[in-house]
């Protein structure tokens, strides 16, 4: 089974891109393994505008996207989750600009899970809560929430009605799989939160980091195929005598980069928790964690 990633884009750092005639993007200089080439931030409409993931608190960031939206008037910072990445910069462009943010929730993850991917940040808390289905709109504009659970219990989609795309946030990204790190994340809710997406109509993804993605349903059936298929990995580990996160991840991360190999074992954390809800594996530990012990139901 392979993703059919999208990974190819040109990137111009700190300065304004137009995309389409509703939308605009400043890119971030913070590219890594997890942001790929850095975070793409989003202007919608003109005149009167929305901002979506404002980025990490970066000044020359925070600079450019305010010398994009120069003459405009700011009505709303939208933020798809709260990792250091996404949401940071949020605070400084409301002081600039005296907009609100908007977001499903603060985070709501432990402390101890700083490190995984961008660490989380938790000092955002937005000033309007946005459900799913709820909306806001300017002139020429009208976005509403999709919550989409699962890489955080926070995460947002945000669905442009006018242009017919889906900002995806870190939900679906084209030139990568996802992390699921629990206890905040959840592969249970990521499978449905995909699931949910098959039954929408959007005609283009534009997710946070990386390029659009213009055909967005084969792209998210090769993704919930793909943790099929690693379920199934896992629990040939399990049947196999491996009972522990670190040999399941040095199994079937064996040709990977190691520098993921830590968001790795978050991820089949994920899927073990997944899986002794469905009773297919047991674990001694109430609340397992990444040196819990696992063994097979079967």
């Amino acid at each position: 089974m392979s993703i059919p990633f999208v990974r190819d884009m040109e990137v111009d750092y700190d300065t304004m891109t137009p995309l389409s005639p509703l939308v605009r993007r400043v890119i971030a200089r913070n590219p890594g393994p997890f942001t790929f080439h850095g975070t793409g931030t989003y202007i919608i409409g003109h005149g009167h505008v929305a901002i979506i993931d404002p980025g990490p608190d970066d000044e020359a960031h925070i600079d450019a996207l305010l010398n994009a939206v120069r003459g405009e008037t700011v009505t709303h910072i939208l933020v798809t989750h709260t990792h250091r990445d996404h949401s940071p910069a949020a605070a400084s462009i409301k002081e600039s600009t005296g907009a609100p943010t908007f977001a499903f929730a603060a985070h709501g993850g432990e402390r101890s899970a700083v490190g995984v991917e961008e660490g989380a940040d938790f000092d955002f808390q937005p000033d309007q809560k946005m459900s799913n289905g709820d909306r806001v709109s300017g002139p020429d504009w009208t976005i509403a929430a999709v919550h989409t659970p699962g890489h955080t219990a926070n995460h947002l989609c945000f669905d442009l009605n006018e242009e017919a795309t889906l900002f995806s946030g870190d939900h679906v990204m084209g030139w990568s799989t996802t992390v699921i790190a629990p206890p905040d994340g959840s592969m249970a809710d990521y499978l449905a939160s995909l699931r949910k997406l098959l039954e929408r109509d959007d005609h283009l993804f534009r997710p946070t980091h990386g390029p659009a993605i213009t055909d967005p349903k084969p792209l998210v059936r090769a993704y919930l195929d793909h943790r099929a298929q690693r379920t199934a990995q896992v629990q040939q580990c399990l049947d196999s005598g491996g009972n522990n996160i670190d040999e399941i991840v040095k199994s079937i991360y064996a040709d990977h980069d190691p520098r993921l190999h830590r968001a790795a074992a978050h991820s089949i954390l994920a899927h073990l928790i997944a899986m002794i809800d469905d009773g297919s594996v047991r674990c001694d530990d109430t609340q397992p964690e990444l040196e819990s012990r696992f063994q097979s139901a079967n």
